[in-house]
């Protein structure tokens, strides 16, 4: 699934990112050499980020 049409970056592509280390959409869109647009993909790119912080912060625990 696209989480960014404007630059064709897919959800795998997102939780890499994120995986790698990214903690902000500007991180993960300089991961992929891209820029946003009309920023409609942000919020699920916050979505991802948030769903990271609480993954780990669950496995502290």
């Amino acid at each position: 699934m696209y989480v960014c049409n404007c630059n064709g970056i897919r959800e795998r592509e997102v939780r890499a990112a994120v995986a790698a280390g990214a903690s902000r959409p500007s991180e993960i869109f300089k991961a992929y050499d891209a820029k946003p647009q009309c920023a409609r993909c942000v919020c699920d790119m916050r979505e991802y980020l948030q769903e990271q912080r609480e993954a780990l912060r669950y496995a502290a625990e």
